[in-house]
């Protein structure tokens, strides 16, 4: 089929990528000229790994297209996905401007029957608005082309976001018509074919099913937080805590991981927009007000918990392993250690940071510390190190190599990755989360 995604931001270049790698021809769109250009070039704007592989395969083999030309794609095109960005605004609710026009794009360009997708994560009643806006389109152009419109949220992780796009466990379609679920059928059925459901609901529906997800994901991340404290406070083990819950098939062991907390861009977005539906529909989600109150605490924690064997740390120089919200990203948005960071300089502190792959976003939000090339190279000299992401290379650094370089011996680990007793044994002061 020929498909057009709107928006090459982190979905839509992602959708556009493996929608190509299961044989349709997509036209990926954007306004801004310089991202195609590059795109063209096999230049990608974000670090999202097996992506770019996906990008160069699929432009060679002429399924992978850049353009800037959204009315050519559209004309070409059978389905028309929309994956533009829906930041938070002043209130806190999704900036619908950029779904909107391209909402206004399809009604000014359709030239026959197309399906409308809302890839987008939008608050309920945004495929409503859009239907409304495309339909005056082309009441204005005096057509009356039938379309259809559609509820398809994404389910993407960075980090793996290409799995969870050609594998993932579920495919949420909202339609109208039984016209448009076959079609969207159509589009996922190899997909479909290797084990994902495919499952059909109501546009409204599905709009709602993403914050849902979210926001839950959320939860359990902060709900197990909580239980990290109460952990220190008996002596109990968090990661034992959460093996044993987690054996509970009603639970599950995913997102049961204590630490400094959540960020990125889509946990804190969706649960500000979620709480602003709940306000605009009358509903006031008491639960969602704590998960963040809690999110926003956990992540002083290390902090805290450095200043009871430091109390001062003017002069002194800490090392900082991981930048980014979590690993195999570069994601700096709401990552925890820009406040972790930010508090450590307010105190005097020069902190020295490494990241394998956020650095360069990290310069941008995070100026008045210095870089080092290397894990090690961070540590050195360091009178004590925290470990603020959990990439897989900072569990494989010898301990003892680490304990030559540094000044200092306390190891202050938000994610974690070491086993105190392992760490302990190499002449470290360690702290972690939620054990002793």
């Amino acid at each position: 089929m020929k498909l057009a995604v709107i928006g090459t931001g982190y979905v839509g270049l992602t959708q556009g990528a493996c929608l190509a790698e299961i044989g349709h021809g997509v036209y990926c769109v954007d306004v801004d000229a310089r991202k195609i250009r590059n795109l063209k070039k096999g230049i990608l704007p974000i670090y999202e790994p097996g992506l770019e592989e996906l990008v160069v395969a699929n432009a060679a083999a002429n399924r992978l297209h850049f353009t800037t030309d959204v009315r050519s794609a559209i004309e070409q095109a059978e389905v028309v996905f929309s994956a533009v960005g829906t930041p938070p605004d002043k209130d806190y609710r999704a900036d619908l401007t950029a779904v909107h026009d391209v909402a206004r794009g399809f009604g000014r360009y359709a030239n026959g029957y197309k399906v409308f997708v809302n890839k987008s994560t939008v608050p309920v009643g945004t495929g409503k608005a859009c239907r409304e806006i495309i339909d005056a389109e082309f009441a204005q152009r005096g057509v009356t082309f039938s379309y259809d419109q559609v509820s398809n949220p994404e389910f993407l992780r960075e980090g793996v976001a290409v799995t969870d796009c050609l594998k993932p466990d579920r495919i949420v379609v909202g339609a109208m018509t039984e016209k448009a679920v076959q079609i969207m059928r159509e589009v996922n059925q190899p997909i479909i074919d290797k084990g994902a459901i495919f499952f059909s609901t109501s546009v409204e529906s599905a709009e709602i099913i993403k914050y849902a997800s979210n926001t839950f994901l959320a939860t359990k991340i902060t709900f197990m937080n909580e239980i990290a404290r109460l952990c220190e406070q008996v002596g109990a083990d968090v990661t034992e805590v959460a093996q044993g819950v987690g054996l509970d098939q009603r639970i599950g062991k995913r997102f049961l991981h204590a630490g400094i907390g959540y960020g990125g861009s889509c946990f804190p977005k969706d649960i500000d927009a979620l709480q602003a539906i709940g306000r605009d529909n009358g509903y006031e989600f008491e639960i969602l007000a704590a998960v963040k109150k809690v999110n926003e605490r956990q992540k002083g924690v290390l902090v805290e918990k450095l200043l009871k064997h430091l109390p001062e740390l003017r002069g002194l120089t800490l090392a900082v392993w991981g930048l980014a919200f979590k690993p195999k990203t570069d994601d700096m948005r709401d990552a925890p250690s820009r406040v972790v960071i930010r508090d450590l300089v307010d105190r005097g502190a020069r902190v020295r940071a490494y990241d394998p792959a956020a650095m360069t976003n990290a310069r941008a939000v995070l100026p008045k510390i210095s870089y080092a090339r290397t894990a090690i190279e961070a540590a050195t000299g360091a009178d004590a190190l925290l470990i603020l992401t959990d990439w897989d290379e900072f569990r494989g650094i010898d301990l003892a190599a680490l304990k030559k370089v540094m000044k200092g011996n306390i190891i202050g680990d938000g994610r974690n990755i070491w086993r105190p007793q392992e760490v302990r044994e190499h002449g470290f002061t360690y702290f972690s989360i939620g054990r002793v």
